[in-house]
């Protein structure tokens, strides 16, 4: 899906790769996000700037979330409109 949804942006904003579980995205303003599948901890971690994030799947509500209740679309999208003020739709 999120990849998906990175084919619909420029990729002189966001240029992405996927490998084995891996999205890494890099910024145009150097910063990279690396979001990966963690299997073994059926999480998904997130990694931008100084910041990480574990996101457990929520069966009831079909989405993954932090402890805290951050939602894993919503904040990914939240880092790269803070960093680069792209919107994007996820």
């Amino acid at each position: 899906y999120l990849e998906e949804r990175f084919d619909e942006v420029d990729p002189d904003d966001v240029e992405y790769t996927s490998t084995d579980g891996v999205l890494t995205l890099d910024l145009r303003d150097g910063v990279r996000i690396v979001v990966n599948s963690h299997r073994a901890a059926r999480q998904i971690w997130m990694a931008a700037v100084n910041t990480a994030w574990h996101f457990d799947y929520d069966e009831g509500e079909k989405v993954w979330r932090t402890a805290d209740g951050q939602l894993l679309r919503p904040t990914l999208a939240k880092v790269i409109a803070d960093r680069i003020g792209v919107a994007v739709g996820l």
